[in-house]
């Protein structure tokens, strides 16, 4: 065998060394097989896991024909079984209609109404396919953020889950101040420039494992924050906003003039969707602007 290929060979085997460890971590999940969210995974991290319409569930499925708590996950040695909840029109695992609980297998597929779910195994390599796919519809592909689409449908289920549960859940909304005149004064390679290294400063500094961090359009960035109340949520915004106002934005040996008018908003009276919520947000966001800009402001009725 030549050195080429034993070169090839060596540089095969330590990708797939590194895929086997990466899959290593990753839990078990439920993969959407066909539909509008084919592709999604939702991983299965605790010991019992409801899936139905209810936003009280781990996970929330709203489709005809799928019951509020359509069927059960419990964990057992090994992995995962799965049982009807009661469900009005069934739970079908691999084409068979369940009549009690059955360990689930990797490939099992398990339907309720038209949606199928396909169960991986923890450490599954499978997923790894589908988490980069995932990534590349969820995520913005300059700044490494969440993208609207994503984020609009995550703000949505959020306050059905606030009205569900009565759990708190904030909204922060900042627009970069002036951003036309430093792509004007600047380049626009420039203003690209800020718009990434921005997104690193905010998902470095306060950024929470829960929270949806995403570019909502131009130079307009949203922060969803979960159990999350208006006094919290103020704090964290006032304290990304000194964060932006003193970080050295240097492009091409010159510091520019970067800070962030932001708006913030919960989860109260008046609020019936992820809309209403945003707009208030938003609203607060021109408060600032209207104040001087470079602050923060939150929604008062």
């Amino acid at each position: 065998m030549g050195d080429d290929a034993t070169v090839v060979l060596t540089d095969i085997k330590a990708a797939l060394a590194s895929a086997e460890n990466e899959a290593s971590e990753k839990p078990a999940a439920l993969l959407v097989v066909g539909g509008e969210l084919n592709g999604t995974l939702f991983d299965l991290t605790t010991e019992e896991i409801l899936c139905g319409r209810s936003a009280k569930n781990e996970i929330t499925l709203e489709f005809n024909g799928i019951s509020r708590e359509h069927f059960k996950l419990t964990a057992i040695e090994g992995g995962y079984q799965v049982e009807d909840a009661g469900s009005r029109n069934g739970t079908f695992l691999n084409n068979e209609k369940l009549d009690g609980p059955k360990e689930l297998n990797k490939g099992d597929i398990i339907k309720i109404g038209a949606v199928a779910l396909k169960f991986l195994p923890k450490g599954d390599p499978e997923r790894l396919t589908y988490d980069k796919l995932n990534l590349e519809a969820n995520t913005d592909g300059h700044t490494g953020c969440y993208n609207k689409t994503y984020f609009n449908n995550k703000i949505d289920m959020e306050v059905k889950k606030s009205k569900v549960t009565g759990s708190p859940l904030s909204l922060i909304v900042f627009d970069l101040d002036h951003f036309k005149k430093l792509n004007d004064n600047y380049g626009h390679d420039a203003g690209d420039f800020v718009l990434k290294e921005l997104a690193n400063l905010i998902r470095n500094n306060g950024v929470r494992e829960d929270d949806i961090f995403a570019r909502y359009g131009g130079e307009e960035f949203v922060i969803l924050l979960p159990k999350t109340n208006l006094k919290q949520s103020y704090e964290i915004a006032e304290r990304l906003r000194k964060v932006v106002e003193s970080h050295d934005f240097i492009y091409d040996g010159s510091k520019l003039p970067v800070t962030a008018s932001i708006g913030v908003s919960d989860y109260r009276k008046g609020v019936s969707t992820g809309t209403d919520l945003f707009k208030r947000a938003d609203e607060a966001v021109y408060k600032s602007k209207e104040g001087g800009r470079n602050q923060v402001n939150f929604y008062r009725e």
